[in-house]
């Protein structure tokens, strides 16, 4: 498939790797000079410079030969004129990144078809949505649904004390509905075998039938609790995003920010939440407004320094739980090795978002987990696939990847080597990255 990306930021420059991982041809526009010698260096993409909106560079970049084009540079306008040029143009598909509020309110179907954008997308409010779903699971770092809510996927760190702490996995007591189905140690992603290990401190990847996970999910909490009250540091727009979600759900809500037009316009957006205007690293003040009451803390400024040190304040001063917005990914281990629970990078979480819109069809769905390190995939078994009718352990599968659950007619199961998947099946799978197109072949019909 043959990409146009506008904007060489985060969001485009992981879209962009993933992209080239499974061999699609990819060409970047962007404008800055310094960004576009970022990318040369070390991607193996084709570079343009430009305005991406413009007529005339979207033709010299060939956007009549493309499939599809992706616009995610900070300017909505830019994205929007880009992605209406490009469907004149003849693209097939057009994504485009739009923040403002004013732009995304109302009729979102119809405001797509006017502005020829197929995926209008919205990092703040993805952020937001993975905080409150993580939120509702206290035990989890992350959790993840597929098929419908029929399966889910648990990720937790491993405490030294765990009754699952240095066993063989092949001599893990685990209930017949749920698998391990991925390790992280030490910042690398492991694809178990019976023979592997659990050590404390590893991140855990369950999967399995929805509600096994749920009962599942007290083994890693000493107290199951509802999350009863937040406290959310920076209302910009994933702040108060989240405020509201949260204040939709039943939830207390505090938020703290310097800035007195922002916490007016967030006083504005909610109806019982408390915002004040204050400094989030002023110990007095968190003690003052009961930090160490909070059953989570939200760390969401634009500055990554400041939300590591008020998430430590935070967890110092008695808050249960810590949540840490971070915009350079490769600081997420260190925040989470000094003791922040929950490191999300907005631009990851868009990529996943983007790159699930990009492999529709027989991909059902698509999640990015530990900044990418790997992805799990809902597909669907189509006629004539070359994995039908003969056990899994016979298929040749990637040893890369790995299926752990298995939907047929409604009723998940846990897959093992002497699964027989059928046509209509719906398998979520466990990957490391650029074996997308390797394990889509196995469920594709003849000739796909």
């Amino acid at each position: 498939m043959r990409v146009i990306i506008i904007g060489a930021g985060k969001v485009g420059y992981k879209l962009a790797e993933k992209l080239s991982e499974e061999n699609h041809q990819v060409l970047i526009i962007e404008q800055q000079e310094e960004r576009r010698k970022i990318l040369q260096e070390n991607l193996d993409v084709l570079v343009s410079g430009g305005n991406g909106a413009s007529p005339r560079v979207l033709a010299d970049a060939g956007v009549t030969k493309t499939d599809l084009l992706v616009a995610v540079t900070d300017q909505d306008e830019v994205n929007m004129l880009a992605c209406m040029v490009a469907k004149r143009a003849g693209v097939a598909r057009t994504v485009a990144r739009v923040r403002s509020p004013e732009y995304v309110q109302g009729d979102q179907a119809l405001f797509r078809e006017w502005m020829g954008i197929d995926l209008l997308i919205n990092p703040e409010m993805v952020t937001a949505m993975e905080i409150l779903q993580i939120l509702k699971t206290p035990a989890a770092l992350d959790v993840e649904e597929f098929s419908e809510g029929k399966v889910r996927l648990l990720e937790v760190k491993l405490r030294t004390e765990s009754p699952f702490a240095n066993i063989t996995l092949k001599n893990l007591n685990l209930p017949p509905d749920i698998l391990v189905i991925g390790i992280l140690r030490q910042e690398k992603m492991i694809i178990p075998k019976g023979h592997d290990i659990l050590m404390p401190n590893d991140h855990v990847f369950f999967i399995g039938e929805h509600d096994a996970i749920i009962r599942f999910e007290d083994h890693f909490s000493n107290k199951r609790s509802k999350v009863e009250r937040v406290m959310i540091v920076g209302a910009g727009r994933v702040g108060r995003h989240l405020a509201v979600l949260l204040e939709k759900s039943g939830i207390s809500v505090k938020i703290i920010d310097n800035n007195p037009d922002r916490c007016d316009t967030t006083v504005c957006l909610l109806d019982q939440g408390i915002v004040l205007h204050g400094d989030g690293t002023d110990i007095d003040l968190l003690k003052q407004e009961g930090v160490g009451e909070a059953d989570a803390v939200v760390c969401l400024t634009n500055d990554d320094k400041l939300n590591l040190l008020v998430a430590l304040l935070a967890k110092r001063l008695g808050a249960k739980k810590t949540f840490v917005r971070v915009g350079r990914n490769e600081y997420a281990s260190i925040m989470q090795q000094v003791g922040v629970d929950i490191v999300l990078s907005p631009q990851i979480l868009t990529a996943g978002v983007i790159l699930r819109f990009i492999r529709q069809g027989d991909l059902v769905s698509l999640m990015l987990f530990e900044g990418a390190k790997a992805e799990a995939m809902e597909l669907v078994v189509a006629e004539g696939a070359k994995i039908i009718g003969k056990p899994l352990f016979k298929c040749n599968f990637p040893a890369e990847a790995l299926i752990g659950t298995v939907v047929r007619n409604g009723k998940a199961m846990i897959a093992n080597g002497n699964t027989v998947i059928q046509a209509g099946d719906h398998a979520v799978v466990f990957t490391l990255p650029g074996k997308a197109d390797e394990i889509a072949r196995f469920f594709q019909g003849q000739g796909s």
